[in-house]
């Protein structure tokens, strides 16, 4: 059965970070509506201002954040003062748990283009141990699919395999197609499911969509996407649906208030970091 769209969210300007300029899609208010996916920015711009401060040392705890870079290039750096740097389709998974400190800098020769999506972590995993991964271009599997090519970030498609976090499963597609083509995808039909218009218009599940517009689809085990008269960029998102509580504050998802209180009493003690993040394990 093919999956139909059943809510679409367009993004809209927005400033973070230490000034950086971008398209704010996912937040607070669309939580449920698209679970266990909780935000999810945008970067498009041509202009060094949007984006040269970056994302300073913040917090994050019960989430994991996975930040792909389609042009141009994002450091990372953390508490531990480790530092990596992916650029030009690559990503890089962080999974916050316990707590963590991270920094993102961008920077571009032409265009700043990606997007950042925060993923939740279950409640029994909210503590978790941090992790990072970079991943590069030498990890990702490029598909030749009917009128285009998919480029898969992480999870599985059809038989291929790429790098996949040890807690909520996450298959994340970075999708091209040439003018007038169409697309059906293979999804698991007890995954919660959402397409993100990177670039360009497209025709998703028989409706039109307007570029920079998360996508919520409903059930079934496909979703045929085309493009206009023009090539797109289309990203595409499953995981499973948690159906848990959320408690957020800023950089903080807990499941009640109480695990609020105590992350920012952690936060304003100095007790915030639980262990050390592990960069090495696969």
């Amino acid at each position: 059965m093919e999956r139909k769209v059943i809510k679409t969210v367009q993004g809209f300007p927005a400033v973070d970070g230490d000034g950086v300029q971008l398209v704010r899609v996912l937040g607070n208010k669309t939580v449920y509506d698209f679970d266990p996916f909780l935000m999810l920015d945008s970067f498009d711009t041509t202009d060094p201002e949007a984006w040269k401060r970056g994302f300073p040392r913040h917090p994050h705890r019960g989430i994991e954040t996975v930040t792909f870079m389609s042009q141009g290039e994002v450091t990372h750096r953390d508490n531990l003062g480790n530092q990596a740097t992916v650029g030009d389709g690559g990503a890089q998974w962080l999974t916050a748990g316990s707590g963590a400190y991270p920094s993102e800098f961008m920077n571009a020769k032409d265009r700043l283009l990606g997007l950042q999506l925060w993923l939740n972590l279950p409640q029994k995993e909210k503590m978790s141990e941090p992790y990072y991964h970079s991943i590069n271009n030498d990890e990702i599997q490029e598909i030749p699919v009917e009128g285009g090519k998919l480029r898969l970030l992480t999870g599985n498609y059809l038989d291929h395999k790429g790098f996949q976090s040890p807690h909520l499963p996450l298959d994340y597609y970075n999708i091209f197609l040439e003018p007038n083509a169409t697309l059906t995808i293979p999804t698991d039909a007890k995954r919660s499911v959402m397409v993100f218009t990177l670039v360009g218009d497209a025709i998703v599940a028989g409706k039109h969509i307007a570029e920079k517009t998360a996508v919520k689809l409903g059930d079934g085990d496909s979703v045929e996407i085309k493009a206009g008269d023009k090539p797109i960029e289309i990203m595409l998102m499953s995981s499973i649906a948690l159906n848990e509580p959320i408690a957020w504050y800023g950089p903080i998802v807990m499941n009640d208030n109480n695990e609020l209180r105590q992350a920012i009493s952690d936060l304003q003690n100095g007790t915030f970091v639980k262990s050390k993040i592990d960069y090495n394990k696969k």
